[in-house]
């Protein structure tokens, strides 16, 4: 059970009263999360909660937990960073997908309508069904092709009705330092195989949580707050193949002591992987409302890979 503990007038005692933001962040050891616990620091106080905190609730299943969190903290920033991204265990368990990714995220609207807050929320491009070549805009036509994606889809649904000030980062093929990521398992695997086969028929642009963490804390500052669904990627675009030839190339680069036992990668198409879920295979992302709102220029999605690799290597 999920309890919500009450501190004296709501507030921690580390609270500082020079401080401009109460942000409560939910998800800190998640990819984004980690970052964002990084980003979010300079603008005031943030309490960071994952789904083991005891001080307040953080466990996306315990609805009744999260709102008494939004109410007992009272935050001016709500960063909801957590969510169920199993893909494929998502089929076979769609309840506990929608529970988190549906039904927390309209609870934590509620709350924050209800406290005046602002709510930033992270989604992705799986809400789209994957059609065509060209980059998906906010306004297009959702139609998920798996129970992650719907439970997402609903998620954003269930935020806009609630009324809650919120911003909906839509985003794709996310990494970080933190945990697993596709270019640790290339590395992985890169050192056992010496023939590996890499999907070659789904484009997108791999995207670091570090960036999204920056976005959102560039976001919660502007003079002109952004309201509504924004698409957010590093800029150009890829496949899961050339995505693991860069890797490599590049990791040979920086440690080329490593014992590489590849000798070959080969492209296949995604009916050569059998897996539950179905997988969009157009993600690419247009993010030019992003860009003109935050007048910036996203970075090419090497600039971002490479500097992980620099980290991890």
């Amino acid at each position: 059970m999920c309890k919500v503990a009450p501190i004296a007038n709501g507030f921690p005692s580390t609270t500082r009263p020079d401080l401009r933001m109460k942000i409560l962040l939910l998800g800190k050891n998640g990819q984004v999360g980690w970052e964002l616990q990084r980003s979010l620091a300079p603008l005031g106080e943030v309490l960071a909660l994952d789904r083991h905190s005891t001080s307040y609730c953080g466990d996306l299943t315990h609805l009744e937990g999260l709102a008494d969190t939004v109410r007992l903290f009272k935050p001016n920033v709500v960063v909801n960073a957590a969510a169920y991204t199993a893909v494929d265990k998502a089929e076979s368990d769609p309840e506990t997908a929608h529970l988190v990714n549906a039904l927390a995220p309209e609870v934590l609207s509620r709350a924050c309508a209800a406290m005046g807050a602002r709510l930033i929320h992270y989604s992705t491009d799986y809400v789209f069904d994957g059609s065509g070549q060209t980059p998906w805009v906010e306004t297009d036509a959702t139609g998920p092709l798996n129970a992650y994606g719907r439970s997402k889809l609903a998620g954003e649904q269930g935020i806009a009705k609630q009324g809650a000030q919120h911003v909906i980062f839509r985003t794709s093929w996310v990494y970080g330092t933190e945990g697993g990521n596709f270019a640790k398992t290339m590395l992985r695997l890169a050192q056992e195989r010496e023939k590996m086969t890499v999907i070659n028929d789904q484009f997108g642009a791999p995207t670091g949580a570090a960036l999204l963490a920056d976005i959102t804390a560039l976001a919660l500052q502007t003079h002109q707050p952004l309201s509504g669904v924004y698409h957010v990627a590093a800029s150009g675009v890829t496949t899961w193949f050339e995505y693991a030839n860069h890797v490599l190339a590049k990791a040979k680069q920086l440690k080329p002591s490593l014992n590489y036992a590849v000798k070959e990668v080969l492209p296949v198409p995604t009916s050569e992987f059998s897996t539950p879920a179905q997988r969009p295979l157009n993600s690419r992302l247009n993010c030019s409302r992003l860009e003109q709102a935050l007048q910036l220029q996203l970075p090419p999605w090497q600039t971002g890979v490479d500097q992980l690799l620099a980290k991890i290597l």
